[in-house]
Order: C-alpha cells, then sequence, then structure tokens
C-alpha cells in the first residue's frame, strides 16, 4: 500500500474508532439484539418523539447504560409543555445516572408546546448543570433547513456555542444527514472559520433501503438531485435496492485534513435498524484495516 493510501486508510480508520449511533425508545428489544456486535461505550442517542412518553425515554437510556453503552438522551425544547417537564425528565435521568450527555433539539412542532422555542432557551435556564448535565450536543445544517433561513442557523450555532463556554459546559455538534461529502465539509471549514471549535460529528445515514432514504431527506430537506445521490452510491430510478454509506466514507476519509476541519467522527443515522447498521460498521472498518 502506497504511502497515500495509507494515510487515506489510517484517517478513515479514525472517523469511525469513536462512532455514534441513534435509537428511538422503542428500539430497546433491537438494541438488545445488536449489542453484541456494537463497541462497549459506544454513544447512543435517544431520540424524543412526540408519541413516545417519558417513562418509554428513561426506559431506553436505562437500557444503553445497562448494556454498557453511553446513553445521550435528546430533549426537545417545543415539545415540553412547561418547566416541570423539563425538571422532571431531567431529575429521571439523574436518578438513573443517565443524564450526563444530553443532545438539544428544537423539535418538530412549529409551535411551542411550552415555554421553549429551541434548544437555547434550554441552556439559559441553567438547568442542565443543576442536574448533573455534563456534556450538551447541539445540531448543525450543512445543507440547510427546509424552514430555517441560513443567517439564522449561523446565529443559533454561534448562540449556543457561546452559551455553552458561559455555563461552562463540554459541546459537540451533531450534523443533519446528507449524500455528498461537499457541502458537508465546505459546512465544517465554515464553522472553523467562524471560531467554533467543538468537536463534530457527521451525521451519516446506515445502511437502507433507497426507497426509505429517499423519504427520510425529503422530510429533512436533504438534496436528492439524481447527481448527488449517484456520488453516494445509488439511483433514484432503482427504488427497490438497498444503500450504505461506503462510498461517502471513502470520499470523506480522502478530503479530511485533521488539521483544516478539526475533531470529526461519524454518527449514523440508524434509518435500517440497529443491528443492520452496527454489523456494517464493524464490517466496514476491518475492510478499511485489510
Amino acid at each position: 500500500m502506497n504511502p497515500a493510501s495509507t494515510a487515506r486508510t489510517a484517517v478513515g480508520t479514525a472517523l469511525l474508532e469513536d462512532f455514534s449511533l441513534e435509537m428511538t425508545g422503542k428500539d430497546v428489544p433491537k438494541l438488545e439484539g445488536a449489542r453484541d456486535t456494537i463497541p462497549r461505550g459506544t454513544r447512543i442517542n435517544v431520540t424524543f418523539l412526540g408519541n413516545e412518553d417519558l417513562e418509554m425515554r428513561l426506559t431506553a437510556a436505562r437500557a444503553v447504560k445497562r448494556f454498557g453503552f453511553v446513553p445521550v438522551p435528546h430533549i426537545s425544547a417545543r415539545r415540553l409543555g412547561s418547566r416541570d417537564d423539563f425538571e422532571r425528565f431531567l431529575a429521571g435521568l439523574h436518578a438513573d445516572g443517565t443524564g450526563e450527555n444530553v443532545f438539544l433539539v428544537g423539535g418538530d412542532p412549529a409551535h411551542p408546546e411550552g415555554p421553549y422555542a429551541d434548544s437555547l432557551s434550554l441552556i439559559d435556564t441553567g438547568l442542565l448543570q443543576e442536574y448533573g448535565v455534563r456534556h450538551v450536543g447541539i445540531t448543525g445544517y450543512p445543507e440547510g433547513h427546509p424552514a430555517i433561513d441560513g443567517g439564522t442557523l449561523w446565529s443559533a450555532l454561534e448562540n449556543k456555542h457561546k452559551a455553552l463556554a458561559a455555563q461552562p459546559l463540554e459541546g459537540g455538534v451533531i450534523t443533519q444527514f446528507g449524500f455528498d461529502v461537499d457541502p458537508v465539509l465546505t459546512w465544517v471549514e465554515e464553522v472553523r472559520g467562524r471560531g467554533i471549535g467543538l468537536p463534530i460529528r457527521i451525521g451519516v445515514p446506515g445502511p437502507a433501503g433507497v426507497r426509505r432514504l429517499l423519504s427520510y431527506a425529503a422530510r429533512f430537506g436533504v438534496g436528492t438531485s439524481a447527481s448527488v445521490v449517484k456520488k453516494y452510491g445509488f439511483s433514484i430510478t432503482n427504488l427497490m435496492g438497498t444503500a450504505g454509506p461506503d462510498r461517502f466514507l471513502r470520499d470523506l476519509a480522502a478530503a479530511y485534513e485533521p488539521a483544516r476541519h478539526g475533531d470529526l467522527k461519524i454518527h449514523f443515522y440508524t434509518f435500517g435498524g440497529l443491528k443492520a447498521t452496527s454489523d456494517w460498521a464493524a464490517r466496514f472498518r476491518k475492510e478499511s484495516l485489510a
């Protein structure tokens, strides 16, 4: 193997050394079925969906911890009906020892169900530290957001970065998934140019059916033009196939420069399931080292 290829392999392997995963509150049985293929200590985000209740979310976080992983519960600002709802969730996580790491999102509702309009408002309460939170994840949108303009997104990211530093709380960014490496790394460079040095986890869809990937892409406003998805490795004219992020990760490894882009890792959105994603990651990493 030539030196350039060796260097790319080393970078690609490093990107996957500490990947994170995502699950819903209903996925505890799936997590149990996949746990043998997931490295111990892996960070597993637990989403905050409107059709799940407090106990379901707490149970999922407890399961993540019980199986030897690091729970990262999501907190959806606009889904919280009151300050009491926020405190009950934080208190439950604290009591279970599952609340040191959280991930803050604005949430899907167009209008807040309570007093919190965005994730910055959650940080500003001061309650996170009060209930033992040490690390806070925030969102990044390399390809924008279908309902939020670019200037607002940048202001939000900068303001959350400043608020975390002022608390102080450790922070990190997880990006929305995409199919094209170029806008992702262009966005990362702008993040660094704005003085934001937080670690960034690049959102990547785990292996899944093409139809499902396209449906999620449409929902989240991710670009799905024929040229973009072809770069990713599948065709929008073939909806019966499946696709994994092999080509995306190889392109990312080839273009990633740690001195330029800072600390990057991978976060898998497990649209095709926890086991399919964890099996794929183990196989891809083994092939990269071969």
